[in-house]
């Protein structure tokens, strides 16, 4: 298993982890699959913003899983924190792919300089909460009731992870 920087030209294999997880699980609080318009709009985001987008590939180079992250909220003063996901398919998931890809974002975070990564994730996600902790990631929030999902309240928990950049943050 090799991880690599994924491109446009793995849009639809993450589409399809993306759409898998809406239709199957509470990993995204999204109703309706994504569309390949949304992909292209994600994909420029993600350049304009200089967020990494890396993927797990197997040995025929098929994308197995993937992590990225994006700003956590648009004003100014939130310039140092970015707000990170991890997918992996159905089929690959309890190989450890999920804690390689997350360690490879949280290096790429620490690159730019960001000072926190936050995770937010379905309260009973008791994996991806266990994947968070084994990385050093703390619980900082949990908000109840806040999405509505498979005919129940979702409660969401935020963990975060604070890096030691930058070394000068500024204002501004």
């Amino acid at each position: 298993m090799k991880i690599a920087e994924c491109s446009f030209q793995q849009a639809p294999e993450i589409l399809a982890i993306f759409n898998e997880a809406i239709a199957t699980s509470t990993a995204l609080y999204d109703y309706q699959p994504r569309t390949m318009a949304n992909m292209e709009a994600w994909f420029a985001a993600k350049r304009s913003g200089k967020h990494p987008v890396v993927g797990g590939f197997d040995d025929d180079d098929r994308l197995t899983g993937f992590a990225s992250y994006g700003t956590f909220r648009a004003w100014p003063a939130y310039k140092y924190s970015v707000e990170h996901s991890v997918y992996v398919k159905k089929e690959n998931r309890g190989q450890g792919l999920g804690k390689r890809l997350l360690g490879e974002i949280v290096e790429a975070a620490q690159k730019q300089e960001y000072h926190t990564i936050i995770g937010v994730i379905d309260s009973a996600n008791e994996t991806s909460i266990q994947l968070h902790q084994s990385a050093g990631f703390t619980l900082c929030a949990n908000i109840k009731q806040a999405g509505y999902k498979f005919g129940r309240w979702l409660d969401v928990v935020y963990y975060q992870l604070i890096l030691p950049t930058p070394a000068h943050p500024t204002e501004g």
